[in-house]
């Protein structure tokens, strides 16, 4: 029998495993666009159960390990894969309900049950994704308990089906099979169950390596003084390079190897003894630096953190923590509010101008959880509360606070910024709830969205051979064609969209857009329209895409 004990380190196991494997699990994502990724989202959200996980005490049961897991699943599901992964340990957690422990046909019944809540939730289940592997996966188990009720031995079933199902998922979906990959998300399915397998046969819970990897090595005072956290603009090497070297019979005097580190960058620092020589410089040249201590000996403990990245990571971290809505009880007279998921300071304050009550921040690469959406909620006093996700892989997580709320939500399932924005445009204050749903998604499905963004990796896509960095231009969210040139891409995009009723052409530009480039872009974009075409060019400040257009 597995004991609730068990099943908590297991789910924290399987926490570490996913992690650790998390960016071989993005790897596999088939559409090259950026993105929060499968591997990511499917941490992210487990990570958040094993959180709770490690406060039950070893007395726990089966059923309140699932529960307390499946609880913060919910809360903290990300993206469509993270979403499908808490429904299915959902419905695993109704399928252990009332039991001290569990054995093999435990399993297979809350596995079974798990499966259903998922297909029941995805309103076109596609075969050949996490949802093919969950199921084949629930269907072995429940023939092989039958014969030998072994949990151990049911799971190890549970995992040799799911492996199966990941081989046969390249020929139910054929852009897989094009591009030589299994789907990620049964992948990231299958590296969650033999993490739980650990603990169940030989009751080790995995490591999380990848933490690992980011402790610094220990150091003096002296050092310590010298890896202090630097402010954004007191940056002036971008990479924190860390190593230890295990010193060869022959070595050279290691203020040698200071004086070089010094000549490559500041903050250097290097304490020797007998056997190793402990090395820390803030440089742009990370591998040089390494290079230059192999002279000396073999390298361990090798670390390299880039420092304007995680400045701005612990500054948004901050800012997201500064900003959080507070909960705010339902005003009885108040009968609406939104809610919007957009990134970029730009298209923020536009939603704002537009009525928006509270703004979650995310989009692309930046998918918030079912607990950031419930809170913007909970922080919004109306009545019914309308939800813009605005992004095709932030819907599911929206949904899920619909049950978790209390007061009415309605989510619009906007796909993209433009969509959002014109369904506020078309919001009645007059209209009961059911209307307005109908009028905005009748219009925000009129509208045709273009963005221009970049490739994250090779890819062979659509019969578009694709190499990393490369300028892709997406219409609707389908690859229109591929460019090395972001001006002629876009404006090339723009014109392909319009149609012969074209009334309005909005192009809001990223983050990593120019002055100098938007103008030229609006330049070119009205030599191409019509007279009668209104053409609007909006800073958006968003990340990840370069312009984001909307035709209506």
């Amino acid at each position: 029998m597995i004991e609730g004990s068990q099943l908590r380190d297991a789910f924290i196991s399987a926490a570490h495993n996913i992690e650790n494997q998390k960016q071989a699990v993005d790897a596999l994502n088939v559409f090259p666009v950026p993105d929060g990724d499968t591997g990511t989202n499917m941490s992210m959200t487990i990570t958040a159960a094993a959180r709770e996980l490690s406060t039950l005490e070893n007395n726990t049961t089966v059923a309140e390990a699932s529960q307390t897991a499946a609880s913060a699943l919910l809360r903290g599901a990300r993206g469509n894969s993270g979403v499908i992964l808490s429904l299915l340990f959902r419905g695993f957690s109704k399928g252990l309900a009332g039991k001290q422990s569990a054995d093999g046909s435990d399993f297979a019944n809350a596995l079974t049950k798990g499966v259903e809540a998922a297909y029941k939730a995805v309103m076109k289940p596609t075969e050949g994704t996490i949802l093919t592997v969950a199921r084949y996966a629930a269907e072995r188990a429940k023939v092989v308990c039958k014969k030998d009720n072994d949990p151990v031995f049911v799971w190890s079933e549970i995992i040799d089906a799911a492996k199966d199902a990941l081989d046969k998922t390249p020929e139910m979906l054929p852009v897989l099979k094009k591009a030589g990959v299994v789907d990620a998300g049964g992948k990231g399915l299958l590296v969650i169950f033999e993490g739980m397998m650990s603990v169940f046969r030989d009751n080790v819970i995995i490591q999380n390596t990848a933490a690992e990897q980011k402790i610094a090595v220990s150091w003096d005072e002296s050092s310590r003084d010298a890896a202090a956290e630097y402010e954004g603009e007191d940056i002036t090497f971008t990479y924190c390079t860390e190593f230890i070297v295990v010193k060869k019979e022959d070595a050279e005097d290691a203020l040698k190897l200071r004086a070089f580190l010094e000549s490559i960058g500041d903050s250097a620092v290097v304490v020797d003894d007998d056997e190793i020589i402990k090395c820390h410089v803030h440089t742009d040249n990370p591998g040089t630096a390494m290079q230059e201590g192999l002279k000396f000996g073999y390298l361990i403990n090798m670390k390299i953190d880039n420092m304007r990245e995680q400045f701005e990571k612990k500054k948004q971290a901050k800012q997201k923590k500064e900003l959080a809505p507070e909960y705010v009880p339902v005003d009885p007279d108040r009968k609406y509010g939104f809610v919007a998921v957009a990134a970029g300071e730009g298209i923020q304050n536009i939603f704002k101008e537009l009525g928006a009550d509270n703004i979650v921040s995310g989009g692309q690469t930046m998918n918030p959880s079912t607990e950031d959406i419930l809170t913007a909620i909970h922080a919004t006093p109306a009545k019914t509360v309308f939800v813009l996700p605005n992004n095709k892989n932030i819907i599911m997580a929206a949904e899920q606070a619909i049950k978790l709320a209390d007061r009415k939500v309605c989510v619009l399932q906007t796909r993209t910024v433009p969509q959002g924005m014109t369904a506020m445009l078309n919001f009645d204050p007059e209209a009961d709830s059911n209307q307005n749903q109908m009028t905005m998604t009748d219009a925000y499905e009129k509208v045709t969205t273009g963005s221009v963004t970049f490739a994250a990796r090779d890819s062979d896509f659509d019969g578009h051979d694709i190499k990393k960095g490369e300028i892709l231009a997406l219409e609707n969210g389908k690859l229109a064609f591929v460019s090395n040139d972001l001006i002629k891409a876009t404006v090339k995009l723009t014109k392909g969209m319009l149609k012969k009723d074209t009334a309005f052409v909005s192009v809001y530009y990223g983050s990593d857009v120019t002055e100098e480039q938007a103008a030229e872009v609006e330049q070119a974009i009205r030599a191409k329209l019509p007279e009668d075409v209104e053409l609007t060019m909006l800073c958006g400040g968003q990340p990840v895409y370069y312009f984001i257009i909307a035709v209506e």
